[in-house]
């Protein structure tokens, strides 16, 4: 296996990693405009899961996640907070290694 097949699983599984951050919010009790925005976020980031979603659609999807994200101030819920926190970071990462 390639170097590059590699860094695809890598952010195959980073993709996946954000993803369930964000499908974990859905789960807690949130204030319903972080909910919306969340919610979103989590629609978009499915779009970019998977190994063999092109590079181009992921970078596309993980930059609307951040968009979104960018929205959520607090979510009035700490845990969903720090799962918001955790995905903000993911979101800098991936972008970072494309």
């Amino acid at each position: 296996m390639s170097d590059s097949d590699d860094d695809g699983e890598d952010l195959a599984a980073l993709v996946a990693d954000l993803h369930d951050h964000l499908e974990a919010t859905a789960e807690l009790p949130v204030e319903a405009r972080a909910s919306q925005w969340l919610g979103e976020a989590e629609a978009v980031c499915e779009d970019a899961t998977g190994p063999d979603v092109p590079e181009a659609v992921v970078e596309k999807r993980v930059g609307q996640v951040g968009m979104l994200l960018s929205n959520v101030e607090s979510t009035g819920n700490d845990a969903a907070d720090e799962r918001v926190a955790a995905a903000r970071e993911l979101v800098e990462e991936i972008e970072s290694r494309l």
